[in-house]
């Protein structure tokens, strides 16, 4: 392993568990299926596609989880969170991908998944999934659930900060909840004061839903379900290191009642326009995944010991494939369609193919080696940060 490359990964010990890997892979490869069906490039998975947008809330809970992680190891040693370098760290692992997305879409307007797109300035400020109008499809509308996590990087390093020596672990943990209950809440009143007076317009039922969408769904403010749920594990796990332990040594448990959760979130989000999926189905959801994630977190487990081949490249390159696929799929529609059409299978593996070739350009073109300037960044400052201590120390 090169040193950049021993940097980055050391600097979140938790990135590279390989039932994490595993699990950050199922996810994109689930969303992915789900954007395909969407786009009307067919799957004959059709059980496993349909909920396919669930895959997003395990990246929620995941990056709660490995964000939250990186706040808090300083906090438990005493020590202030560095935002400079908090912020530099994601500028580094986001903004250069994701601008390149960002101009291909504005400067190819034939390679988009649809014609219509929303405004630049909403994408250079990550306000897209707040002021999105889904009246018509627009393109490169997936990236609403990367502007949830950058609102998410800005105020968590800020809260803690605010809370740094004022409140304990058990405090935060009920703060935590009080804001999931006030999501819930949140949506609950917007349901029932702007969704249920649709219902009785029954001759305009894509309005309910767009309205759901635009209301509900992408808002920040009624997403952080799994975002929570995720540093509530982090902070357990960094807190309360033998509760963690002892909850990771019963880890069928923590697969029993994953199922036991999941099992009702898919029950209860089989309509999850409906009043009580919009209030407790994403709770629930988070719930269960976040069992997962924190079974999946010790190598022992059995998703740790998991080797399946292609995860770790997969789970590395999950970024990029979630930023590409879309526009992969657009310009290969327009060239393969009639060939591929009515191909089943054959058409699943040359469109997943394509859009592995794609996230891996990306991958290798620009994120790695944005990790690797990351990487130099981060000795260089804390080089200097040594050297800073040690001459005050003189």
């Amino acid at each position: 392993m090169d040193k950049a490359h021993a940097l980055v990964v050391n600097d979140t010990p938790a990135l590279r568990r390989p039932g994490l890997d595993l699990l950050r892979a199922f996810a994109i490869i689930w969303v992915m299926f789900y954007h395909a069906q969407i786009m009307g490039l067919g799957t004959p998975l059709l059980a496993f596609t349909r909920w396919g947008w669930m895959g997003v809330d395990l990246f929620f809970v995941l990056s709660g989880f490995l964000i939250g992680g990186q706040l808090f190891v300083p906090m438990r040693r005493g020590q202030r969170p560095d935002i400079v370098e908090f912020m530099g760290k994601r500028a580094f692992r986001i903004l250069p991908a994701y601008a390149l997305m960002v101009l291909l879409y504005f400067a190819m307007p034939s390679w988009r998944e649809t014609t219509q797109i929303q405004p630049l300035w909403q994408f250079a400020s990550f306000t897209e999934n707040l002021l999105i109008d889904i009246s018509t499809p627009k393109a490169f509308s997936h990236v609403w659930s990367l502007c949830v996590e950058e609102h998410f990087y800005l105020l968590l390093p800020l809260i803690c900060l605010a809370l740094f020596g004022r409140i304990g672990p058990k405090r935060v943990m009920a703060l935590l909840a009080g804001v999931l209950l006030g999501g819930m809440v949140l949506r609950g009143a917007l349901w029932l004061h702007e969704l249920e007076p649709l219902l009785a317009l029954h001759s305009n039922d894509n309005l309910f839903s767009q309205r759901y969408m635009e209301l509900i769904y992408y808002p920040s403010w009624s997403r952080l379900d799994g975002l929570l749920a995720g540093v509530a594990l982090a902070l357990l796990r960094e807190f309360r290191p033998q509760i963690w332990a002892r909850v990771q040594r019963h880890e069928w448990a923590l697969y029993i009642s994953a199922a036991l959760l999941l099992a009702g979130a898919f029950w209860l989000l089989q309509s999850r326009e409906a009043f009580w999926p919009v209030v407790a189905g994403f709770p629930l959801l988070a719930a269960g995944l976040a069992f997962l994630v924190a079974a999946a977190d010790s190598e022992q487990s059995l998703l740790g010991r998991l080797c399946l081949p292609g995860i770790a490249p997969v789970a590395a390159m999950a970024f990029s494939l979630y930023l590409s696929h879309k526009m992969v799929w657009a310009v290969a529609r327009q060239h393969l369609a009639p060939a591929l059409q009515g191909q089943g299978v054959l058409a699943l593996v040359v469109y997943a193919a394509l859009a592995l070739l794609g996230g891996a350009t990306l991958y290798w073109l620009l994120e790695r080696p944005s990790l690797r300037w990351r990487a130099r960044w981060l000795a260089h400052r804390r080089q200097t940060d040594r050297l800073a201590v040690q001459s005050a120390g003189v």
